[in-house]
């Protein structure tokens, strides 16, 4: 077992490279049947240190008989690009960005005390400054990394802890999650997983079928050119070309659902099945002609001394390819 701890408390702004890192901190797990790769929250070195998403969990590659699920899909990079991130990264909706003004802090769970550059809303794009880091700590094991964020402000402060878990003879990885408020405020926040799969190197394209747990009626479908809504499916009728992507801001159209979600790649054989234990409250679907990302939200409200746990399951499977 390996543990690190990482303090800071004051960044008086970004630092931008053009070129990643040579040695960012990383670690590797298995459990026999899959291998991972993780980067390492880290906020000198760290290979992401932006104010979009949690830096935990960032999942440079998993692959699993012979089958690759994650990786790089953009082309530009610096450690505080917005979205140059890999794997099954989650993002917090911010904490008290409306009621500050500009200049006052607000906060992101897994990233910290940010500050509010200008009135405007929020935008995720944004690279805000970021003021107060609170401390990681990181625990190693052979099959398992857990992570621990803890931030102590003079409004919002939390312990945040997330694992990420190969189970035991079985092609699964779980993310479990706990939120404790320390703090004097309720916390309410969203959060979501970006999933960013490059699935056997594919190009998005007919080869992939995306399964939801409701159905998906055709008169809703505004992007007919690229896809076909089939029941509880979604078709890809082309493959999509660098400059051309797929959006549909919420599919749930304000419902709640279940958290269940497949993607099946009949090229390759290569498969997932996602499940959390809490219901979606918004669905977002974006992808790019490298990527392909269904983002499910969840609601958060935490009370000051209470805690939310929550969990994501990803059963790697295969299906047959086309002939």
């Amino acid at each position: 077992m390996k543990t690190t701890s990482i303090f800071i408390c004051v960044i008086s702004g970004f630092v931008i490279s053009a070129v990643p890192f040579i040695t960012p901190p990383e670690a590797e797990i298995s459990n026999g049947l899959i291998h991972a790769r993780l980067y390492l929250p880290d906020p000198d070195d760290g290979y992401y240190r932006g104010s979009r998403f949690d830096w935990s969990g960032v999942i440079a590659s998993l692959d699993w008989k012979g089958h690759h699920y994650f990786g790089k899909w953009f082309t530009e990079y610096s450690p505080t690009l917005h979205d140059a991130i890999l794997g099954p990264v989650e993002a917090f909706d911010p904490i008290g960005y409306n009621e500050a003004k500009k200049g006052d802090p607000f906060v992101k769970v897994g990233i910290g005390v940010l500050s509010k550059t200008s009135e405007s809303p929020y935008a995720f794009t944004e690279p805000y400054p970021i003021l107060n880091a609170g401390k990681w700590n990181v625990t190693t094991q052979p099959d398992q990394v857990q992570f621990r964020h803890s931030l102590q402000d003079k409004v919002y402060s939390y312990e945040y802890e997330k694992t990420v878990k190969l189970v035991k003879n079985k092609p699964e990885m779980v993310l479990t999650h706990t939120l404790k408020n320390t703090g004097q405020r309720t916390i309410e926040t969203s959060v979501y997983n970006h999933n960013f799969f490059v699935m056997d190197g594919q190009t998005t394209g007919p080869g992939f079928t995306v399964t939801f747990p409701f159905s998906l009626p055709e008169e809703s479908n505004d992007m007919k050119e690229f896809v076909q809504f089939k029941d509880h499916q979604l078709l890809f009728l082309k493959d999509l070309n660098p400059k051309e992507h797929v959006l549909f801001r919420d599919l749930t159209t304000g419902k709640t659902a279940d958290y269940e979600i497949k993607i099946e790649n009949h090229k390759t054989g290569a498969a997932v099945k996602i499940t959390g234990d809490q219901p979606i409250s918004k669905f977002v679907f974006w992808c790019a002609s490298t990527t392909l990302c269904p983002e499910p939200f969840i609601k958060l409200k935490v009370d000051p001394g209470k805690q939310v746990s929550w969990s994501i399951t990803y059963e790697f499977y295969e299906v047959s390819t086309e002939k």
